[in-house]
Protein backbone atom coordinates (compact mmCIF):
# COMPACT_ATOMS: atom_id res chain seq x y z
CA UNK A 1 0.00 0.00 0.00
CA UNK A 2 1.22 3.52 -0.81
CA UNK A 3 2.07 5.84 2.09
CA UNK A 4 1.13 9.51 2.41
CA UNK A 5 2.60 12.21 4.64
CA UNK A 6 1.09 15.48 5.85
CA UNK A 7 2.20 18.03 8.46
CA UNK A 8 -0.19 19.74 10.87
CA UNK A 9 0.41 22.65 13.22
CA UNK A 10 -3.17 23.75 13.82
CA UNK A 11 -5.03 23.50 17.11
CA UNK A 12 -8.32 24.59 15.52
CA UNK A 13 -9.59 21.76 13.28
CA UNK A 14 -12.20 22.87 10.73
CA UNK A 15 -13.93 21.35 7.71
CA UNK A 16 -11.12 22.45 5.39
CA UNK A 17 -8.65 20.32 7.33
CA UNK A 18 -11.02 17.34 7.33
CA UNK A 19 -11.54 17.67 3.57
CA UNK A 20 -7.82 17.60 2.73
CA UNK A 21 -7.29 14.66 5.14
CA UNK A 22 -9.99 12.74 3.27
CA UNK A 23 -8.30 13.52 -0.06
CA UNK A 24 -4.87 12.53 1.25
CA UNK A 25 -6.14 9.25 2.74
CA UNK A 26 -7.51 8.28 -0.67
CA UNK A 27 -3.90 8.00 -1.93
CA UNK A 28 -2.81 5.47 0.70
CA UNK A 29 -1.99 4.99 4.37
CA UNK A 30 -1.90 8.48 5.88
CA UNK A 31 0.78 9.54 8.36
CA UNK A 32 0.57 13.00 9.92
CA UNK A 33 3.54 14.79 11.43
CA UNK A 34 2.40 17.05 14.27
CA UNK A 35 4.65 20.08 14.81
CA UNK A 36 6.10 20.42 18.30
CA UNK A 37 4.92 23.24 20.56
CA UNK A 38 8.29 24.95 20.13
CA UNK A 39 8.09 24.76 16.33
CA UNK A 40 4.52 26.10 16.29
CA UNK A 41 5.25 28.99 18.66
CA UNK A 42 8.29 29.95 16.56
CA UNK A 43 6.36 29.70 13.28
CA UNK A 44 2.87 31.08 13.89
CA UNK A 45 1.54 31.78 17.34
CA UNK A 46 1.60 30.12 20.72
CA UNK A 47 -0.62 27.01 20.46
CA UNK A 48 -3.84 27.09 22.45
CA UNK A 49 -3.58 23.30 22.79
CA UNK A 50 -0.41 21.42 23.71
CA UNK A 51 1.38 18.99 21.40
CA UNK A 52 -0.13 16.05 23.31
CA UNK A 53 -3.67 17.42 22.96
CA UNK A 54 -3.22 18.21 19.26
CA UNK A 55 -1.77 14.75 18.64
CA UNK A 56 -4.68 13.08 20.40
CA UNK A 57 -7.26 15.01 18.35
CA UNK A 58 -5.57 14.29 15.00
CA UNK A 59 -5.04 10.60 15.85
CA UNK A 60 -8.81 10.18 16.23
CA UNK A 61 -9.72 11.73 12.86
CA UNK A 62 -11.08 9.21 10.40
CA UNK A 63 -8.51 8.37 7.73
CA UNK A 64 -5.41 9.05 9.85
CA UNK A 65 -3.39 5.83 10.23
CA UNK A 66 -0.44 7.15 12.23
CA UNK A 67 0.75 10.29 14.01
CA UNK A 68 4.44 11.15 14.48
CA UNK A 69 6.26 14.20 15.89
CA UNK A 70 7.80 16.78 13.56
CA UNK A 71 10.30 18.85 15.54
CA UNK A 72 11.02 21.48 12.86
CA UNK A 73 9.09 23.27 10.16
CA UNK A 74 11.44 21.45 7.79
CA UNK A 75 10.05 18.10 6.57
CA UNK A 76 13.47 16.73 5.59
CA UNK A 77 14.21 14.62 8.68
CA UNK A 78 10.83 12.86 8.68
CA UNK A 79 10.77 12.36 4.90
CA UNK A 80 14.19 10.69 4.92
CA UNK A 81 13.16 8.56 7.88
CA UNK A 82 9.74 7.39 6.62
CA UNK A 83 10.16 7.81 2.81
CA UNK A 84 6.45 8.31 2.06
CA UNK A 85 5.32 7.86 -1.54
CA UNK A 86 3.37 11.10 -1.43
CA UNK A 87 3.42 14.38 0.49
CA UNK A 88 0.10 16.25 0.50
CA UNK A 89 -0.21 20.01 1.11
CA UNK A 90 -2.37 22.97 0.14
CA UNK A 91 -1.04 25.11 -2.72
CA UNK A 92 -0.69 28.20 -0.49
CA UNK A 93 3.02 27.49 0.12
CA UNK A 94 4.04 28.08 -3.50
CA UNK A 95 4.66 31.72 -2.60
CA UNK A 96 5.57 33.55 0.54
CA UNK A 97 7.26 32.47 3.72
CA UNK A 98 6.93 28.69 3.25
CA UNK A 99 8.19 28.61 -0.35
CA UNK A 100 11.72 27.45 0.70
CA UNK A 101 10.14 24.62 2.74
CA UNK A 102 8.23 23.48 -0.35
CA UNK A 103 11.40 23.56 -2.44
CA UNK A 104 13.19 21.45 0.18
CA UNK A 105 10.32 18.93 0.19
CA UNK A 106 10.57 18.58 -3.61
CA UNK A 107 14.32 18.09 -3.35
CA UNK A 108 14.06 15.36 -0.68
CA UNK A 109 11.24 13.59 -2.53
CA UNK A 110 13.47 13.64 -5.61
CA UNK A 111 16.14 11.68 -3.71
CA UNK A 112 13.98 8.54 -3.60
CA UNK A 113 11.23 9.13 -6.17
CA UNK A 114 8.44 10.49 -3.97
CA UNK A 115 5.74 12.84 -5.26
CA UNK A 116 4.20 16.09 -4.01
CA UNK A 117 0.41 16.43 -4.36
CA UNK A 118 -1.13 19.86 -3.84
CA UNK A 119 -4.76 20.86 -3.47
CA UNK A 120 -6.23 24.37 -3.70
CA UNK A 121 -5.97 26.15 -0.35
CA UNK A 122 -9.34 26.59 1.38
CA UNK A 123 -9.34 30.37 1.75
CA UNK A 124 -12.67 30.55 3.54
CA UNK A 125 -13.55 33.68 5.55
CA UNK A 126 -15.01 31.50 8.29
CA UNK A 127 -11.64 29.76 8.70
CA UNK A 128 -9.87 33.12 8.88
CA UNK A 129 -12.34 34.18 11.57
CA UNK A 130 -11.47 31.07 13.58
CA UNK A 131 -7.77 32.05 13.51
CA UNK A 132 -8.63 35.61 14.53
CA UNK A 133 -10.66 34.23 17.42
CA UNK A 134 -7.67 32.10 18.49
CA UNK A 135 -5.43 35.17 18.47
CA UNK A 136 -8.03 37.04 20.47
CA UNK A 137 -7.97 34.27 23.09
CA UNK A 138 -4.19 34.59 23.32
CA UNK A 139 -4.48 38.34 23.98
CA UNK A 140 -6.83 37.96 26.97
CA UNK A 141 -4.91 39.06 30.12
CA UNK A 142 -5.49 35.85 32.09
CA UNK A 143 -4.18 33.78 29.17
CA UNK A 144 -1.33 36.08 28.11
CA UNK A 145 0.06 36.54 31.61
CA UNK A 146 1.21 32.95 32.18
CA UNK A 147 2.70 32.42 28.76
CA UNK A 148 6.18 33.64 29.70
CA UNK A 149 6.63 30.86 32.26
CA UNK A 150 5.26 28.32 29.75
CA UNK A 151 7.69 29.46 27.06
CA UNK A 152 10.65 29.20 29.44
CA UNK A 153 9.57 25.67 30.40
CA UNK A 154 9.09 24.77 26.73
CA UNK A 155 12.22 26.31 25.20
CA UNK A 156 14.59 26.83 28.19
CA UNK A 157 15.97 29.96 26.49
CA UNK A 158 13.70 32.64 25.03
CA UNK A 159 14.24 36.03 23.41
CA UNK A 160 12.48 39.37 23.87
CA UNK A 161 12.82 42.61 21.92
CA UNK A 162 11.82 46.08 23.01
CA UNK A 163 8.54 47.65 21.94
CA UNK A 164 7.49 51.19 22.76
CA UNK A 165 4.34 51.62 20.64
CA UNK A 166 1.64 49.65 18.89
CA UNK A 167 3.57 49.51 15.61
CA UNK A 168 6.84 48.38 17.23
CA UNK A 169 4.78 45.78 19.10
CA UNK A 170 3.48 44.51 15.74
CA UNK A 171 7.05 44.33 14.42
CA UNK A 172 8.05 42.30 17.47
CA UNK A 173 4.94 40.13 17.04
CA UNK A 174 5.16 39.41 13.32
CA UNK A 175 8.83 39.38 12.33
CA UNK A 176 9.80 35.81 11.38
CA UNK A 177 12.95 34.33 9.83
CA UNK A 178 13.27 30.91 8.21
CA UNK A 179 16.77 29.48 8.62
CA UNK A 180 18.18 25.95 8.42
CA UNK A 181 14.74 24.37 8.39
CA UNK A 182 13.69 26.22 11.53
CA UNK A 183 11.65 29.35 12.09
CA UNK A 184 12.64 32.08 14.50
CA UNK A 185 10.49 34.73 16.16
CA UNK A 186 10.87 36.82 19.27
CA UNK A 187 9.06 35.13 22.12
CA UNK A 188 8.19 38.21 24.16
CA UNK A 189 8.29 42.00 24.25
CA UNK A 190 10.29 44.22 26.57
CA UNK A 191 8.71 47.57 27.45
CA UNK A 192 11.76 49.61 28.36
CA UNK A 193 11.68 52.80 30.41
CA UNK A 194 14.58 54.12 28.30
CA UNK A 195 12.76 53.56 25.00
CA UNK A 196 9.39 54.68 26.37
CA UNK A 197 10.99 57.89 27.67
CA UNK A 198 12.95 58.45 24.46
CA UNK A 199 9.83 58.00 22.31
CA UNK A 200 8.25 60.77 24.36
CA UNK A 201 11.36 62.98 24.08
CA UNK A 202 12.06 62.81 27.81
CA UNK A 203 15.15 61.77 29.81
CA UNK A 204 15.41 58.28 31.29
CA UNK A 205 15.14 59.32 34.94
CA UNK A 206 11.77 57.80 35.89
CA UNK A 207 10.19 61.06 34.67
CA UNK A 208 7.52 59.16 32.72
CA UNK A 209 5.08 58.07 35.41
CA UNK A 210 3.39 54.70 35.70
CA UNK A 211 0.08 55.90 34.27
CA UNK A 212 1.88 56.90 31.05
CA UNK A 213 3.80 53.60 31.01
CA UNK A 214 0.47 51.76 31.33
CA UNK A 215 -0.90 53.62 28.30
CA UNK A 216 2.07 52.38 26.27
CA UNK A 217 1.44 48.83 27.47
CA UNK A 218 -2.22 49.14 26.57
CA UNK A 219 -1.35 50.35 23.04
CA UNK A 220 0.89 47.30 22.57
CA UNK A 221 -1.49 44.80 24.15
CA UNK A 222 -4.39 45.96 21.99
CA UNK A 223 -2.72 44.71 18.78
CA UNK A 224 -0.45 41.85 19.94
CA UNK A 225 -0.60 38.51 21.74
CA UNK A 226 2.94 37.88 23.03
CA UNK A 227 3.91 38.16 26.69
CA UNK A 228 5.18 41.48 28.00
CA UNK A 229 8.10 42.05 30.37
CA UNK A 230 8.10 45.53 31.90
CA UNK A 231 11.16 47.52 32.84
CA UNK A 232 10.06 48.67 36.29
CA UNK A 233 13.17 50.79 37.03
CA UNK A 234 13.75 50.72 40.80
CA UNK A 235 10.15 49.80 41.58
CA UNK A 236 9.81 53.03 43.56
CA UNK A 237 8.59 53.07 47.13
CA UNK A 238 7.54 49.71 48.51
CA UNK A 239 4.03 51.03 49.15
CA UNK A 240 3.75 52.12 45.50
CA UNK A 241 5.34 48.96 44.13
CA UNK A 242 2.70 46.80 45.81
CA UNK A 243 -0.12 48.57 43.96
CA UNK A 244 1.77 48.58 40.66
CA UNK A 245 2.24 44.80 40.92
CA UNK A 246 -1.51 44.37 41.36
CA UNK A 247 -2.21 46.57 38.33
CA UNK A 248 0.36 44.93 36.07
CA UNK A 249 -0.82 41.45 37.01
CA UNK A 250 -4.45 42.37 36.42
CA UNK A 251 -3.89 43.79 32.91
CA UNK A 252 -1.91 40.71 31.80
CA UNK A 253 1.77 41.73 32.01
CA UNK A 254 3.87 38.60 32.53
CA UNK A 255 6.82 40.03 34.48
CA UNK A 256 8.31 43.18 35.93
CA UNK A 257 12.07 43.65 36.36
CA UNK A 258 13.20 46.00 39.11
CA UNK A 259 16.78 47.09 39.78
CA UNK A 260 18.45 47.31 43.18
CA UNK A 261 19.15 51.06 43.08
CA UNK A 262 17.69 54.01 44.95
CA UNK A 263 17.24 57.71 44.36
CA UNK A 264 16.95 59.44 41.00
CA UNK A 265 17.41 56.67 38.45
CA UNK A 266 20.26 56.98 35.92
CA UNK A 267 20.79 54.61 33.02
CA UNK A 268 23.00 51.68 34.00
CA UNK A 269 25.32 52.04 31.02
CA UNK A 270 26.69 55.24 32.59
CA UNK A 271 28.06 53.00 35.38
CA UNK A 272 30.26 54.91 37.82
CA UNK A 273 30.49 57.94 35.51
CA UNK A 274 27.45 59.37 37.29
CA UNK A 275 26.44 59.12 40.92
CA UNK A 276 24.27 56.06 41.47
CA UNK A 277 23.21 54.56 44.78
CA UNK A 278 22.64 50.85 45.26
CA UNK A 279 19.86 49.72 47.57
CA UNK A 280 20.66 47.66 50.63
CA UNK A 281 20.07 43.93 50.38
CA UNK A 282 17.63 44.04 53.29
CA UNK A 283 15.48 46.84 51.88
CA UNK A 284 15.34 45.40 48.36
CA UNK A 285 14.39 41.99 49.78
CA UNK A 286 11.50 43.64 51.61
CA UNK A 287 10.37 45.22 48.32
CA UNK A 288 10.45 41.87 46.53
CA UNK A 289 8.62 40.11 49.36
CA UNK A 290 5.94 42.81 49.50
CA UNK A 291 5.40 42.55 45.76
CA UNK A 292 5.05 38.77 45.93
CA UNK A 293 2.52 39.02 48.77
CA UNK A 294 0.45 41.40 46.64
CA UNK A 295 0.11 38.94 43.76
CA UNK A 296 -3.16 37.11 43.19
CA UNK A 297 -1.79 34.46 40.78
CA UNK A 298 1.30 32.27 40.57
CA UNK A 299 1.91 33.29 36.95
CA UNK A 300 3.18 36.85 37.39
CA UNK A 301 6.95 37.15 37.80
CA UNK A 302 9.00 39.66 39.77
CA UNK A 303 12.59 39.60 38.53
CA UNK A 304 15.41 41.24 40.46
CA UNK A 305 18.03 43.14 38.47
CA UNK A 306 21.45 43.30 40.11
CA UNK A 307 23.65 46.36 39.48
CA UNK A 308 26.76 45.24 41.37
CA UNK A 309 28.86 44.64 38.22
CA UNK A 310 27.69 47.92 36.69
CA UNK A 311 28.74 49.80 39.85
CA UNK A 312 31.98 47.81 40.17
CA UNK A 313 31.06 46.33 43.56
CA UNK A 314 32.47 42.93 42.63
CA UNK A 315 31.32 39.39 41.91
CA UNK A 316 30.82 38.34 45.52
CA UNK A 317 28.43 41.24 46.14
CA UNK A 318 26.46 40.33 43.01
CA UNK A 319 26.15 36.68 44.06
CA UNK A 320 25.26 37.52 47.65
CA UNK A 321 22.46 39.73 46.39
CA UNK A 322 21.25 37.14 43.88
CA UNK A 323 20.85 34.39 46.47
CA UNK A 324 19.23 36.78 48.96
CA UNK A 325 16.76 38.07 46.38
CA UNK A 326 15.76 34.54 45.36
CA UNK A 327 15.25 33.66 49.02
CA UNK A 328 13.03 36.76 49.36
CA UNK A 329 10.82 35.43 46.55
CA UNK A 330 12.27 36.77 43.29
CA UNK A 331 11.12 34.68 40.32
CA UNK A 332 14.27 35.42 38.34
CA UNK A 333 17.60 37.24 38.41
CA UNK A 334 18.84 39.69 35.80
CA UNK A 335 22.59 40.28 35.81
CA UNK A 336 23.87 43.32 33.95
CA UNK A 337 27.25 44.55 32.75
CA UNK A 338 28.48 47.39 30.55
CA UNK A 339 31.66 45.60 29.49
CA UNK A 340 32.00 44.28 25.93
CA UNK A 341 33.89 41.27 27.27
CA UNK A 342 31.25 38.86 28.62
CA UNK A 343 33.69 37.16 31.01
CA UNK A 344 32.14 38.56 34.19
CA UNK A 345 28.63 37.70 33.00
CA UNK A 346 29.72 34.14 32.26
CA UNK A 347 31.48 33.93 35.63
CA UNK A 348 28.36 35.10 37.47
CA UNK A 349 26.15 32.62 35.60
CA UNK A 350 28.52 29.73 36.30
CA UNK A 351 28.78 30.50 40.02
CA UNK A 352 25.04 31.13 40.37
CA UNK A 353 24.15 27.91 38.57
CA UNK A 354 26.55 25.95 40.78
CA UNK A 355 24.13 26.60 43.66
CA UNK A 356 20.82 27.36 41.94
CA UNK A 357 19.87 25.19 38.95
CA UNK A 358 16.32 26.42 38.39
CA UNK A 359 15.76 30.15 38.98
CA UNK A 360 15.50 31.87 35.58
CA UNK A 361 18.47 34.05 34.61
CA UNK A 362 18.08 37.13 32.42
CA UNK A 363 20.71 39.01 30.39
CA UNK A 364 20.59 42.17 28.28
CA UNK A 365 23.45 41.93 25.76
CA UNK A 366 23.66 45.60 24.80
CA UNK A 367 27.37 45.97 25.54
CA UNK A 368 28.41 42.31 25.15
CA UNK A 369 26.48 42.02 21.88
CA UNK A 370 28.85 39.55 20.16
CA UNK A 371 27.63 36.66 22.33
CA UNK A 372 25.21 34.39 20.47
CA UNK A 373 21.94 33.08 21.83
CA UNK A 374 23.31 29.54 21.68
CA UNK A 375 26.25 30.54 23.91
CA UNK A 376 23.80 31.87 26.48
CA UNK A 377 21.63 28.77 26.18
CA UNK A 378 24.66 26.52 26.70
CA UNK A 379 25.20 28.32 30.01
CA UNK A 380 21.55 27.95 31.11
CA UNK A 381 20.55 31.59 30.63
CA UNK A 382 16.78 31.68 30.20
CA UNK A 383 15.77 35.13 28.90
CA UNK A 384 17.75 37.25 26.43
CA UNK A 385 16.43 40.80 26.07
CA UNK A 386 17.30 42.98 23.07
CA UNK A 387 16.48 46.07 25.05
CA UNK A 388 16.75 49.07 22.74
CA UNK A 389 17.67 48.04 19.19
CA UNK A 390 14.39 49.10 17.53
CA UNK A 391 14.68 52.56 19.06
CA UNK A 392 18.37 52.90 18.24
CA UNK A 393 17.86 51.85 14.62
CA UNK A 394 14.63 53.80 14.09
CA UNK A 395 15.76 57.28 15.08
CA UNK A 396 18.89 57.43 12.86
CA UNK A 397 16.79 56.25 9.91
CA UNK A 398 14.15 58.95 10.50
CA UNK A 399 16.82 61.62 10.96
CA UNK A 400 18.51 60.61 7.70
CA UNK A 401 15.17 60.74 5.85
CA UNK A 402 14.44 64.23 7.20
CA UNK A 403 17.91 65.46 6.18
CA UNK A 404 17.49 63.96 2.68
CA UNK A 405 14.22 65.82 2.13
CA UNK A 406 15.75 69.10 3.34
CA UNK A 407 18.82 68.65 1.15
CA UNK A 408 16.86 67.86 -2.01
CA UNK A 409 13.80 70.03 -1.34
CA UNK A 410 11.54 67.12 -2.34
CA UNK A 411 10.68 63.56 -1.19
CA UNK A 412 11.84 61.54 -4.22
CA UNK A 413 15.37 60.77 -2.94
CA UNK A 414 13.98 59.71 0.44
CA UNK A 415 11.62 57.11 -1.03
CA UNK A 416 14.30 54.42 -1.31
CA UNK A 417 14.77 54.61 2.46
CA UNK A 418 11.06 54.22 3.15
CA UNK A 419 8.79 51.21 3.47
CA UNK A 420 5.72 51.54 1.29
CA UNK A 421 2.46 52.50 2.96
CA UNK A 422 0.99 49.25 1.60
CA UNK A 423 3.66 47.21 3.44
CA UNK A 424 3.07 49.12 6.64
CA UNK A 425 -0.68 48.50 6.41
CA UNK A 426 -0.09 44.74 6.10
CA UNK A 427 1.42 44.83 9.59
CA UNK A 428 -1.73 46.32 11.04
CA UNK A 429 -4.52 43.83 11.79
CA UNK A 430 -7.73 44.37 9.88
CA UNK A 431 -10.48 43.86 12.44
CA UNK A 432 -14.00 43.33 11.14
Amino acid sequence: MKTVYMCFSTDVIHSGHLAIIDKAAAYGELMIGVLSDEAVSSYKRFPLLSYEERTNIIAHINGVAKVVPQEKLSYAENLRKWKPDYVVHGDDWREGFQKPIREEVLSVLGEYGGELIEFPYANNQNYLQLEQNARYQLSIPDIRRGRLRKLIDMKQTITAIEAHSGITGLIAEKTTVLQDGRTYQFDAMWVSSLCDSTAKGKPDIELVDMSSRLRTIDDIMEVTTKPIILDGDTGGLIEHFVYNVKTLERIGVSAVIIEDKTGLKKNSLFGTEVEQSQDSIEHFCRKIAAGKRAQKTKEFMIIARIESLILERGMEDALERAFAFVKAGADGIMIHSRKEDPAEIFEFVEKFRAEDKSTPLVVVPTAFHAVTEQEFKDRDVNIIIYANQLTRSGFPAMKKTAETILRNHRAKEADEMCMSIKEILTLIPDEE
